[in-house]
């Protein structure tokens, strides 16, 4: 079984084709989704979703972009929206995000810090959003006792290795796939494959052979299959060791729904 880890199903992108898009997904052998928000609104959505389909899992929290317009400092819908579903299994998308605007850092460390503690209160892991800031990142969560997943790594061999031994699984998604992308390739084939998710951050970032189109958690499967290519191991076998860490991180394996 296939596990996209990290989709956005909800993206007005997806309107009047997502029940396509999902049964396509579903025939492409990807059996289970997380979807992800970054806000509240999308939280919701993405709850609502997993209320509705079975094989579908919820992640609630504020992305790093987005602080500077929560009014709610306590972020306390967090549990709200928790407390309303047995669907949601992580906190996230959170994090810190340099790339787009370094003028409100505090803000999103700040942001940051009150959800992984929320998340530490709910014991549910966190899904980590890190651009152009994985020093930052790192700083934050190499003392914390927390389940994680690097959501979408895009830093170095050395730095993924770091996060591992403190516990904490790499997110890798359609990047893998391009031509350039070494330093993601190196990770992919170098770390311990017991702490690697498969993921796609659809709409975005679709990989080879769809690189520059809407992504979809169908296309998880390319992903899973660059991997298996990358270490020389069975698809199959790759398959399954990815699926019983998305189980194990999330605690959606049949034992534990």
């Amino acid at each position: 079984m296939i596990i996209d880890t990290h989709c956005h199903i909800f993206d007005e992108k997806f309107d009047g084709i997502r029940e396509e898009v999902i049964n396509e997904a579903l025939e492409m052998g990807v059996k289970k989704m997380i979807v992800v928000g970054y806000d509240y609104q999308s939280s919701l959505k993405a709850i609502e979703l997993a209320e509705k389909y079975d094989f579908m899992y919820a992640s609630i929290g504020l992305h790093p972009s987005e602080v500077l317009k929560e009014k709610d400092k306590s972020l306390e819908w967090i549990r709200e929206l928790y407390n309303k579903s047995k669907k949601v299994v992580a906190i996230g998308e959170i994090g810190l995000d340099y790339y787009w605007d370094k003028s409100f850092i505090e803000e999103q460390k700040d942001f940051f810090v009150k959800q992984i503690k929320i998340a530490s209160d709910l014991n549910l892991p966190i899904i980590v959003h890190t651009r152009d800031s994985i020093q930052d990142c790192f700083n934050i969560l190499k003392d914390i006792k927390i389940r994680g997943v690097l959501h979408c790594f895009s830093s170095s061999v050395e730095m993924a290795r770091e996060f591992v031994k403190r516990g904490y699984y790499i997110g890798i998604g359609g990047v893998v796939t391009f031509k350039n992308s070494v330093e993601i390739k190196k990770v992919a084939e170098d770390i311990d494959i017991n702490y690697i998710l498969s993921e796609t951050d659809c709409p975005y970032l679709a990989p080879v052979p769809f690189r520059g189109k809407t992504n979809h958690p169908g296309y998880t499967k390319f992903v899973v299959e660059k991997i298996s290519e990358l270490r020389g191991m069975d698809l199959e076998k790759v398959e399954k060791i990815l699926e019983n860490n998305a189980n194990s991180l999330f605690l959606i394996g049949d034992n534990d729904e």
